[in-house]
């Protein structure tokens, strides 16, 4: 690689390996971020076609450089991969012979302070990956009911103090509103034991993740996506999708177990009356994490887990 370019995707090499990649085949990142990914896709295509897509197009504009080099070979797309059925309509694309879903939140919108997604920074609460419009966190923060912001906390957070934290939130905004990012970490202090605040992990990251999440409607689009792009796949296709915490891992891991079980008759049945055969086979059972030399390059790689799935 160029030493312009030193981001380093999450799982590379496995991503690539688990692609099976043919020269001539179709392609699939869903999640093109710093196009560290695709850039090793788009490489390795001589008669084939990548498709790009992200919600967010300050990391389109930065691929048309990135991607230089094989931009006859690939389509960038300003999109939901949520949307995949109309995506590929639009570039004319009946089947895929690989999709690639990096689920994490991309570095360059942590690493931009004024995007809002940082607690390590004061910015507006913005948090939205797609900034043409749409939900904001202020908004959340601001309007939603007290008993809304404590169900996303638990659930899409796993903040055990979810409850101290929303009534905590919900008593600032009726003196004025909560409109910085910095404000609503020291919101977040105030609601927690002084306990909690010795952790390691820093107080406010469960309730950015789980603000994060509601803004940009992760969870669903996450099914959505993966509801369409199995059968999108040709015969043979795989897919591989990286995720970051446990409620998207859960979700991978269910949707592909479905698709990969056929038939949903009672055991008790003596023959299948459901006809359903099995869409994928699972390529890894188990999911397949950092080696230790990739955390010490990335740390931020530390919860990612890849599954792949082949189509049958």
């Amino acid at each position: 690689m160029d030493g312009t370019f030193t981001h380093q995707p999450v799982l590379l090499k496995e991503c690539i390996q688990a692609l099976n990649i043919r020269p001539d085949g179709i392609y699939v990142d869903g999640t093109l971020g710093r196009a560290g990914h695709s850039r090793e896709i788009a490489r390795r295509l001589t008669g084939g076609q990548l498709i790009c897509i992200d919600r967010d197009q300050a990391a389109l504009d930065a691929a048309e450089e990135r991607l230089a080099p094989w931009r006859d070979r690939v389509t960038l797309v300003h999109g939901n991969f949520s949307e995949l059925d109309a995506i590929l309509d639009g570039a004319g694309v009946p089947r895929a012979d690989g999709m690639l879903f990096d689920l994490g939140v991309s570095s360059p919108q942590l690493d931009d302070g004024s995007r809002g997604f940082s607690y390590m920074a004061d910015a507006p609460l913005d948090m939205r990956m797609d900034r043409s419009g749409g939900l904001t966190a202020a908004q959340v923060v601001n309007t939603w009911p007290r008993e809304e912001l404590r169900r996303i906390l638990y659930e899409y957070g796993e903040e055990r103090y979810a409850p101290q934290i929303a009534a905590a939130i919900e008593a600032r905004r009726q003196e004025r509103p909560i409109e910085t990012t910095l404000e609503l970490v020291e919101v977040i202090r105030g609601a927690m034991p002084a306990r909690a605040l010795r952790e390691k992990q820093h107080p406010a990251k469960r309730t950015f993740q789980a603000i994060r999440i509601a803004v940009n409607d992760e969870l669903r689009a996450v099914e959505q996506m993966l509801d369409e792009a199995v059968p999108r796949l040709a015969p043979g296709g795989r897919l591989a999708v990286i995720s970051f915490h446990s409620l998207e891992d859960r979700i991978v891991k269910m949707k592909l177990s479905g698709f990969a079980r056929g038939c949903t008759c009672p055991p008790d049945f003596p023959v299948c009356v459901c006809g359903k055969k099995p869409q994928v086979k699972l390529v890894t059972r188990k999911p397949v994490l950092p080696t230790e030399e990739e955390l010490t390059e990335n740390p931020r790689a530390r919860s990612a887990k890849l599954r792949v799935a082949e189509k049958c």
